[in-house]
């Protein structure tokens, strides 16, 4: 039995839901492809009789039948407002991205299931799904409107800035201006981002999409972004490679008519705050801008066929960066001499991005769709910040090239999308310097830290990686199934060949290394210097690498509309990889004969690998002969919803879910089996000349020669052009797997008045997560033990560092084990805007539990033997309490306001703490530690560590026909709060202790106004 609504004025009414439908999300997703669909009921149409949808602003026409019980669907519809006819009657309805809208006529329906209430208008009885927030959905998310787009303030034109108002999700700029989006308390590596169906997986480097990973720049115009859904957890089947949060964006398309717009967006350091190192001494502002400015343009090629669409978004930045000592050693600073002193401070980072994104639409026939899509990105960034100088950084070359052709085909009770898609995406790092690099350290009573970087950049900053290949994939709906219940069952299939590349240094710039402050050793000279060199007389390695990765992908997804008020979302995944550079890897002999040998170090007849099984290693487990590593096969994973809808009328839905995501493993770490021992990076140490004894008691050591300065021959040479000896072993797992995260999720939603409020409880369990170890051992088997048992000089307990490979370096192991535990509450309201009321607002508040035995940000664990010898320690990947309000307002004098409040307690930071230990020496241990908060906001103490308010007004002025220009002014940070991202580290009393670095770098910016400018046509 449906409920009734009281019917108020027609006009009134008609108004209301057109706007509110124009905005919504829907229940029900369909397809990461982002393509919607419509059904519902048509009482008193016979089986058989036509439902049209047109879409007013292409004219493209999709058709469907009534069936026997009065239901109808329409599927493949593109986001977009539709003319729908039915039984004589019409109305104008929106459908949304990624969504299922429905849409009565004439009516209650009769004795159909999955029908819900409906307002009354008239003879047409229209369900209007919820703003930004799915109701009868299991899927954990929010839908971003291209309303919230517009209005919502931005520090930087990245359309994934808006996630961040999404429980769950945290967006950031660094202060290096690098933006990341990341979900749950993960890294931002789980992400998958999908443009019109198209996933922008990384597989080389990290950052969850290609060219993310350290950028400033935006993954895609956002002039072409319609609005988009996010998906922090229980996503269905159809979406893979993604273990955090999934994003599907739906881009906007040419019409009949010809439309366009343009806009300028411009800032510099005369519409900003000083940063707080500028502030130190009352130095100057650097000078910095930003620079953003693009159009778009489409229109028909034929009227109600054919349509283009194009925008081109540049950007050209001087960003502000600060140079400052690691938070453990900030008195060291005034140790420096001039030129290093030189290195701190406030500097300038320039970048600069080209995006360009196209497409042609072509409809030949009613049923079918085609679509031809271009995407590139172009861009250079220099890097430097932390303990980097400018003249120690790096320039990044970051390209990225996309084509998609896509054929779409409906039927009456089905929908089949074909893509086939084309990508090309590299990262191209370069020292900005040619010279040697000079690193001062300083001692923080257990380990050396950075003070800072000069000279020239890393040999490792000089790198290729990247991805070329191509892709087709053939997804199926069917609809209208009926067995106890209604059935849309959707499968699908994806190939694709991925060509992966890596050359991972080259023979350039070695860094030597001083200390300062060291009562053990001189900082007239340097105490350690890393540089490349060649490997000698081991076969199967190479310098760069590539690798024709196979990847495929299956599932299953059936939405059983059980009744009025259960829906079940039963699916199936599976997914597997060839990756032929770790598969076929041959571990080279002279590796094997060595690691087999006498232990130096050992009693006679001990081999180093007898002395790695005392340490628990077992080292088969990581030697390969070509043979013996098989492909994952077992990634299978199930995703079950449901959704309960307690009095049928979408006001009160219970939801929850159980699902299990496989990721994949990144190329960066697979390839460096064969590319690091092909150029490893040796360490030499140097003997203090007043002891004759080196620094820390390392055991190989020798006398320094400022000859050794004159170019890295004379570095080569001192080892020997013949001799491995230092040069680093890396080794895999042969069974490595792939990462994964199992997702539990209950909750409740609610439509209240205007008000969309939702309160979800989410568990996710991440597993198997890659990180390297240190693989040395000491002859006891031990991994902490004596120095002098390696040839050390001092007694002490450490790693094993001297302990190496007879005749090579360090053994580092790469394998599995990474845990992350996490346990949210996430909460929500949101008031849709409407042109009635004037305004809008959403409210996204998240608790979050986490605990994980790695940071998110280290890929390499030497504190442990093992990555399962970690403790589990308070996680670094996301604050306890976040608060996040946007809103809107249609103001006066036709100003549009909008505002965005973001608040957040401090982000436990990662780190060791030396516990003492019986023998009365220290025991590196990993650590957390909550910084004390620095900021209050309205009432109460000191609780926060980020607080940002941030507003923006935009004025329109309306011309000639459909011609307007807009003024816009986006006031970031108002208050100007420092939002510190480096810390100073206390280690006493038995844990360590954190504080913020008060002249450090910040996250996002000081107070800074942006104004922009634009027309639209």
């Amino acid at each position: 039995m449906h409920s009734t609504i009281r019917t108020p004025a027609r006009r009134l009414l008609s108004t209301a839901l057109v706007s509110c439908l124009m905005l919504a999300a829907a229940p029900n997703v369909m397809a990461q492809s982002a393509n919607a669909s419509l059904r519902g009921q048509v009482s008193g149409a016979q089986a058989g009789a036509e439902v049209t949808a047109t879409n007013v602003a292409t004219g493209t026409v999709r058709r469907g039948t009534v069936r026997a019980d009065g239901s109808y669907s329409l599927m493949g519809l593109d986001p977009g407002t539709y003319n729908v006819v039915a039984n004589g009657q019409t109305q104008k309805v929106t459908v949304t991205v990624a969504s299922t809208s429905t849409l009565n006529f004439a009516g209650a329906a009769a004795g159909g299931t999955g029908t819900t209430a409906a307002t009354n208008l008239d003879t047409v009885n229209v369900v209007a799904p919820t703003l930004l927030q799915e109701v009868r959905t299991s899927e954990v998310g929010k839908t971003v409107s291209l309303q919230q787009i517009q209005t919502t303030p931005q520090v930087s034109r990245n359309f994934l800035e808006f996630a961040d108002a999404v429980p769950g999700l945290i967006f950031t700029r660094d202060a290096k201006g690098n933006t990341s989006l990341r979900g749950g308390a993960t890294n931002a590596d789980g992400t998958n981002v999908y443009i019109d169906g198209v996933g922008q997986k990384s597989y080389v480097k990290g950052g969850g999409v290609a060219g993310q990973s350290g950028s400033a720049g935006n993954p895609f115009p956002q002039l072409a972004i319609g609005e988009y859904k996010v998906i922090s957890g229980n996503y269905k089947a159809e979406y893979g490679q993604v273990s955090s949060a999934a994003v599907t964006a739906a881009t906007k398309s040419g019409t009949n008519e010809f439309k366009g717009e343009a806009f300028y967006r411009y800032t510099d350091e005369d519409m900003r705050a000083k940063t707080p190192a500028e502030r130190q001494g009352g130095k100057d502002k650097m000078v910095s801008a930003e620079k953003e400015y693009g159009f778009a343009l489409g229109g028909p090629i034929i009227q109600d066929k054919a349509h283009f669409f194009v925008t081109y978004e540049a950007k050209r930045f001087d960003l502000p960066v600060t140079i400052a000592p690691d938070g453990a050693v900030t008195g060291a600073a005034g140790l420096l001499p001039p030129a290093g002193a030189a290195g701190l401070g406030p500097a300038s980072q320039p970048f600069q991005q080209d995006l360009i994104f196209g497409k042609i639409d072509f409809e030949p026939t009613d049923n079918d769709r085609i679509e031809l899509t271009f995407q590139d990105r172009d861009e250079t960034q220099s890097q430097f910040s932390g303990q980097t100088s400018p003249e120690a950084g790096r320039e990044v070359v970051n390209t990225d090239r996309r084509y998609a052709l896509r054929w779409n085909h409906s039927g009456e009770r089905y929908y089949n999308e074909m893509m086939v898609t084309h990508e090309d995406s590299f990262n191209n790092p370069t020292p900005l310097t040619l010279a040697n690099g000079i690193t001062y350290t300083a001692p923080d009573g257990t380990e050396d830290r950075t003070v800072v970087k000069i000279g020239g950049a890393s040999a490792l900053d000089s790198q290729v990686k990247g991805q070329k290949g191509w892709s087709i994939e053939d997804n199926l709906t069917l609809d209208g199934i009926q067995w106890a219940g209604d059935h849309t069952i959707k499968m699908g299939v994806k190939y694709k060949a991925i060509d992966l590349y890596a050359s991972d240094a080259a023979q350039i710039n070695p860094t030597f290394t001083y200390s300062l402050g060291d009562p053990d050793f001189p900082d007239s000279i340097p105490y350690k210097a890393q540089f490349v060199k060649p490997v000698t007389g081991v076969d199967g390695v190479s310098g760069e690498v590539r690798s024709k990765s196979k990847q495929y992908g299956v599932f299953i997804q059936d939405d059983w509309q059980v009744n009025d008020h259960l829906q079940l979302n039963i699916g199936l995944r599976w997914d597997y990889e060839k990756t032929p550079t770790y598969l076929d890897f041959v571990t080279p002999q002279a590796v094997v004969d060595a690691i087999y040998s006498q232990d130096p170090r050992g009693p006679a007849g001990q081999t180093y690998a007898d002395s790695l099984a005392l340490g628990g290693l077992d080292i088969s487990d990581y030697i390969s002969n070509g043979h013996n590593r098989k492909a994952f096969k077992d990634a299978w994973q199930p995703r079950l919803g449901f959704s309960y809808d307690i009095n049928a009328d979408e006001q009160h839905v219970i939801h929850g879910g159980a699902g299990r995501s496989y990721d994949r493993d990144l190329f960066d770490n697979l390839q460096l089996e064969t590319t690091k021992l092909a150029l490893p990076q040796p360490t030499v140490y140097f003997r203090n000349p007043a002891t004759g004894t080196c620094i820390n008691g390392q055991a190989a050591c020798y006398d320094w020669n400022p000859n050794l300065l004159n170019g890295i021959g004379n570095l080569q040479s001192l080892v020997g052009s013949t001799s491995n000896a230092g040069l680093e072993v890396d080794l895999l797992n042969n069974k490595l797997k792939a990462p994964y995260s199992d997702q539990f999720s209950l909750g409740m939603s609610n439509q209240i008045g205007d008000w969309l409020t939702d309160a979800t409880i989410a568990r996710t369990l991440s597993y198997d997560g890659f990180a390297f170890t240190l693989g040395n051992r000491y002859p006891t088997g031990q991994f902490f033990d004596d120095p002098r048992l390696c040839g050390g000089t001092d007694p002490g307990l450490s790693q094993a560092w001297s302990c190496n490979v007879p005749g090579f370096g360090s053994l580092i192991i790469g394998q599995q084990g990474i845990k992350t535990r996490a346990t949210q509450i996430l909460l929500s309201a949101q008031k849709p805007f409407t042109q009635e009321s004037g305004w809008g607002t959403s409210i996204a508040y998240t608790w979050t539990t986490a605990r994980h035995n790695r940071d998110i940000n280290e890929k390499y664990a030497f504190d442990r033997g093992l990555i399962g010898d970690y403790p589990t320690i308070r996680s670094n990947g996301a604050p306890r309490h976040r608060l996040v309000v946007t809103g809107s307002y249609a103001g006066f004098w036709g100003i549009t306001f909008g505002g965005k409040i973001t608040l957040a307690t401090p982000t436990a930071v990662n780190d060791w703490y030396p516990v003492p230990q019986a023998s009365g020496y220290n025991l590196p241990t990993p650590q957390a530690a909550v910084p004390n908060a620095n900021g209050k906001f309205l009432l109460g103490g000191k609780i926060f560590g980020y607080r940002s308010v941030d507003l923006q007004a935009t004025k329109t002025f309306k011309l000639a026909g459909d011609t307007e220009l807009y003024a816009r002014i986006d006031i970031i940070n108002v208050f100007n709060f420092d939002n510190f991202s480096t810390y100073n580290y206390v280690k006493s009393n038995g844990k360590l202790q954190a504080s913020y670095n008060e002249t450090g770098e910040i996250i996002g910016t000081p107070r800074q106004v942006k104004a922009e400018v634009g027309f639209r046509f």
